[in-house]
């Protein structure tokens, strides 16, 4: 499993999204539909940035999200 860090960008903002997932297919699908369930209004995805991938370990995993 890894843990994944993106950056959604849509019409309006720049939107963070932490996703766990086997792959990165589905670490991006994911990220995706994390996105359209918040929003009462489905934003326009305009891109979707992949900015850091870490192994998930028995002691655990984390970023740093400014």
């Amino acid at each position: 499993m890894n843990l994944y860090y993106f950056k959604v960008l849509t019409d309006q903002e720049e939107i963070t999204v932490v996703v766990v997932a086997e792959s990165d297919d589905q670490a991006f699908k994911r990220a995706e539909i994390e996105v359209e369930a918040s929003f009462l209004k489905l934003p326009k995805i305009k891109e979707i940035v992949l900015q850091e991938r870490k192994k998930v370990t028995n002691k655990g995993t984390a970023f740093v999200v400014k």
